[in-house]
């Protein structure tokens, strides 16, 4: 069976949810429903046609110990199913998450004078635009040469995951701007506005949890692919 870090294979998952709440991003992103009930986290993936081992790697790096694989300690992962996962990961920023921070902080400035109200929300499209700019990057020119990489198809020559890696900015940083200005120039005791700011606080992190995952498990292990096919 798999045992990858904290948790295996034969943990209860809603043991894994219930004491790291986070997860429930992780295993909705995976495709894996709630109402799980007693099941162990590889039945629950198996129900779902999700790779365990696959599942237990990001789980484990995420709410692991700070990880630095080499070639010979990376886990037995399923690109395909890490592919999906990024994927969805995606889509919940690009097509929920943001859209619904974006709609709150527009509800939140409406109860407030402030001549910066213009300017956040002018920051807030602008940063939209560069995540979706970074991931649709990653949609269309990452994804379709990891999967032609894998099937055996020939690819560009001219590319390899570590022009990917280099130039892979993280963009959870850029929030920090418009969180500052919140913090320090908005006096108004207001409940909205600081549910919006907890939300943003929230989905940086989360946005750099998705960066870690790329960069810590799906860059390293199509390395030792493009390794191995050169052999």
């Amino acid at each position: 069976m798999y045992k990858i870090g904290q948790y295996k294979a034969t943990d209860l998952m809603s043991d894994l949810i219930c004491k790291n709440y986070p997860m429930l991003l992780v295993m909705s992103r995976f495709g894996i429903a709630l109402g799980f009930g007693e099941d162990t986290i590889d039945t629950a993936c198996r129900k779902n046609n999700v790779d365990t081992g696959t599942f237990l790697s990001v789980v484990n790096l995420l709410i692991g110990e700070e990880i630095g694989y080499r070639a010979e300690t990376l886990p037995n992962i399923s690109i395909p199913s890490l592919v999906e996962y990024l994927r969805n990961s995606h889509s919940y920023f690009l097509d929920f998450r943001l859209p619904s921070i974006k709609h709150s902080l527009i509800n939140a400035l409406s109860d407030i004078e402030n001549d910066a109200n213009s300017i956040i929300l002018k920051y807030f499209d602008e940063y939209y635009e560069e995540v979706k700019r970074h991931m649709n990057y990653e949609e269309a020119n990452v994804f379709p040469y990891v999967e032609a990489l894998l099937s055996g198809e020939s690819v560009r020559s001219d590319y390899r995951i570590d022009i990917f890696s280099k130039q892979h900015d993280h963009v959870e940083e850029k929030l920090s701007e418009l969180k500052n200005i919140i913090i320090k120039y908005y006096s108004a005791n207001n409940n909205k506005l600081n549910c919006v700011l907890f939300d943003i606080f929230s989905c940086s992190e989360d946005l750099a949890s998705h960066n870690k995952v790329e960069d810590m498990l799906f860059v390293p292990t199509i390395t030792q692919i493009e390794i191995q096919k050169e052999k």
